[in-house]
C-alpha cells in the first residue's frame, strides 16, 4: 500500500509491543522506519521498465528476508538510545513492524513475493486498494493520540487503532468474497462458468468494485456497488489482440508479465507496436502499467527494450463518477 499507510502501521505497531518501556516517540520513529524499510527496492534500477515493475515487492518483502534483518535494526536501535536492555523487545517490535509490510501489500492487486528466495510467486489478494482512508485514518488518530498524551490511554487509543484498521482488512477480504460469489453466479447463469476472472476495490472504498473477467476475444469490465439496486452486473466488452503474443516469439518482457498478472493483460497493436497493458490496475480505456514491448518490421515483430506507455486519466470526470458509483447510481464510466 502506499508510505503513509506503511509508516503508521509500522509505528503503530512498534509503539504496542514496546508499551511503556520505551518513549512513545521512539518506539513510533523505529517503528515507522522498519515500516517504509522494504519499499526502497523502488529505487534499485533493475534494467528496464518491466524488470523494476515485477522485481518490486520481491526479496525485499520475502517474509525470511525480513525476519533476518529485525535483529540488525534492533541491534542498531538499542545502541542508539544507550542499550537500555530492550534488544529482545525491540526485536519483536520491529520484526512485527517489518513483517506486517508485505503482508498489507499482499492485500493489494499489484503482487507480492511473499516467500522469497524459496518462490517467486506474486501473492496478490486484491480486497484493499493502494490507498483507502478508512484503513490509514484509524491509524494514523490512535497513533497521534499515543504521541499526543504519552499515558496509558494514548497507548489504548493506538491499540484501538490498530483493532479498527485490522477489522477493515477482514472486512475487505470477507466484501470481496461476497462480489465473487455474485459474479461466479452470473457467469454460471450466462455458460462462461469457466471464465478466468479477478474483483478488486475501485479506488479509495471498498464500497464499490471493479470486475473483469477475460475472453477469448478480450475481456468484459463491470462494477458493483453494494448501494446497487440488484446484484445483476452490467459489463462492456473490449477486444484484445492476444493472437499477437505467438508472432512476438520468445519476448521476455511478455512472458514476465504474463507470469506477474496472472494472464489478466491484454496486447494491441498501435502505430506498428506491440503493447501489453496489466488489466488489474487502472480501467478502461487508461492503465497505470502499460509498455511497448516490440516493433514492426513488416511480417515480423522485433524485441525492444520495454518503454513505458503514459496515461494521464481525467480526474475532473472520474471522481464524481466514482462518488456517483459508490452511491449505487447507475451511471457509465468514463471512458
Amino acid at each position: 500500500m502506499d508510505s503513509l499507510s506503511q509508516l503508521a502501521l509500522g509505528a503503530a505497531c512498534s509503539v504496542a509491543v514496546m508499551g511503556r518501556r520505551t518513549a512513545v516517540w521512539k518506539a513510533a520513529l523505529w517503528g515507522g522506519i522498519a515500516g517504509t524499510l522494504p519499499d526502497l527496492d523502488a529505487l534499485i534500477d533493475f534494467g528496464d521498465a518491466v524488470s523494476n515493475m515485477t522485481h518490486h515487492r520481491a526479496e525485499s518483502h520475502g517474509l525470511f528476508f525480513v525476519t533476518l534483518a529485525a535483529p540488525l535494526l534492533a541491534w542498531v536501535a538499542n545502541r542508539v538510545h544507550g542499550g537500555d536492555g530492550l534488544f529482545r523487545r525491540w526485536c519483536v517490535a520491529l520484526w512485527l513492524a517489518l513483517f506486517t509490510h508485505p503482508l498489507l501489500d499482499a492485500l493489494t492487486i499489484y503482487g507480492t513475493q511473499l516467500l522469497q528466495p524459496f518462490s517467486e510467486h506474486p501473492y496478490a489478494v486484491g480486497s484493499m486498494f493502494i490507498i483507502d482512508p478508512l484503513y490509514t485514518l484509524p491509524l494514523l488518530i490512535g497513533l497521534g493520540v499515543a504521541l499526543a498524551r504519552r499515558q496509558h490511554a494514548g497507548l489504548r487509543w493506538n491499540a484501538v487503532g490498530l483493532a479498527v484498521s485490522s477489522l477493515y482488512l477482514t472486512w475487505s477480504v470477507l466484501a470481496q468474497a461476497h462480489v465473487e460469489q455474485i459474479v461466479r453466479a452470473q457467469l454460471a447463469q450466462q455458460g462462461q462458468s469457466g471464465a478466468a476472472f479477478f474483483v478488486t476495490p475501485t479506488p479509495f472504498n471498498t464500497v464499490a468494485w471493479r470486475i473483469v473477467v477475460m475472453r477469448d476475444d478480450g475481456h468484459a469490465e463491470g462494477f458493483y456497488s453494494f448501494f446497487d439496486a440488484d446484484r445483476h452486473i452490467e459489463f462492456d466488452a473490449f477486444a484484445s489482440q492476444r493472437a499477437l503474443a505467438p508472432q512476438l516469439g520468445n519476448n521476455p518482457a511478455l512472458r514476465r508479465m504474463a507470469w506477474f498478472t496472472h494472464g489478466f493483460y491484454s496486447l494491441r497493436e498501435v502505430q506498428g507496436r506491440a503493447i501489453l497493458a496489466d488489466l488489474r490496475m487502472g480501467q478502461e480505456p487508461g492503465y497505470v502499467f502499460q509498455f511497448a514491448l516490440a516493433q514492426r518490421d513488416g511480417a515480423l515483430w522485433n524485441t525492444i527494450k520495454p518503454e513505458p506507455i503514459g496515461y494521464r486519466g481525467d480526474v475532473a470526470r472520474a471522481l464524481p463518477w466514482l462518488w456517483a458509483r459508490i452511491k449505487g447510481h447507475d451511471v457509465p464510466p468514463p471512458r
